[in-house]
């Protein structure tokens, strides 16, 4: 089973539901806990893990020949990222914008574009406290995280119970980390930025098709219209998590709810049990 983990914006708490529900099922559960938040992964602070492996991602950018280059702008004309131009007597790429798509190459009449690979990122993996690891760094500066996403996912194995860790708000990194999941939790707080922006992250995963509960984390402070919206929308919320100082302490010190509050673990797994419950049924309607 593959099950994402997002929230509309960033600082609802995914770090802290994607590691502790890994740690909670590793003792039951073959894991693998995949941070596709590649511009800035931080499951591995929880984790401690050790680094055993790594690669370099690379994407391929087009090099044109312009001593034989005709100038024709069929290049700039299908490049739908506007990665490349053609100015007169010069042809410009700009390979942070470019995508990888390789039409320019194909479809040029000349044949005069090749194409060169460039390193955009990094893949990292390891394994802590019976976990499999894996995350994706994007080279500062670079724009292109899907690629990195996608490379990351490559690592997912289907015996495993795998954990994504996406990235918040609801772009293309986004749509890149969720599709392919059979269940999407989505991470809020009870607050007006919280109710909007989890509004955008589940209109996003219908899209997709994929289905989808809440953990309302930092209960009691703001409102009810979190639970009003879930009410209304008939989605379900899975857990709850109060506002709690001992919570945030532990978070500062990059401490995983369940290492520093065991009684955390039976919440969890209650959780993912709720979860297979609802992939199960919908399976069964599925094929009725």
């Amino acid at each position: 089973m593959i099950i994402s983990i997002a929230s509309g914006k960033g600082g609802t708490g995914k770090t802290l539901v994607a590691t502790s529900l890994a740690l909670s099922l590793s003792d039951d559960y073959k894991v693998r806990l995949l941070d596709c938040d590649v511009e800035e992964p931080n499951d591995h602070v929880f984790l401690r893990l050790e680094i055993t492996g790594s690669k370099a991602v690379s994407i391929l950018v087009p090099k044109v020949d312009e001593e034989r280059c005709t100038y024709c702008g069929k290049c700039a004309e299908v490049c739908a990222y506007h990665a490349i131009a053609v100015l007169g007597k010069h042809v410009l790429t700009f390979p942070q914008l470019c995508h990888g798509c390789g039409a320019c190459c194909y479809l040029c009449p000349e044949k005069v574009i090749t194409e060169e690979s460039r390193e955009t990122g990094v893949v990292e993996w390891g394994h802590a406290d019976g976990v499999g690891f894996v995350h994706g760094k994007l080279t500062v500066g670079e724009a292109m995280a899907p690629p990195i996403i996608r490379k990351v996912k490559e690592y997912a194995n289907n015996d495993d119970t795998v954990i994504i860790d996406v990235p918040p708000g609801t772009s293309c990194p986004v749509v890149e980390a969720i599709k392919g999941s059979d269940f999407c939790i989505l991470v809020t707080e009870p607050t007006p930025f919280g109710l909007n922006d989890l509004a955008l992250a589940v209109e996003t995963v219908r899209e997709l098709g994929i289905p989808c509960g809440v953990v309302l984390n930092r209960a009691g402070v703001g409102d009810s219209k979190v639970e009003e919206y879930c009410g209304t929308e008939n989605i379900p919320i899975l857990l709850t998590i109060p506002l709690d100082t001992e919570v945030a302490r532990l978070y500062s010190r990059g401490i995983t709810l369940v290492d520093g509050m065991p009684q955390w673990k039976t919440s969890f797994l209650q959780l993912f049990d709720k979860i297979t419950e609802i992939v199960h049924e919908r399976s069964r309607s599925t094929k009725r």
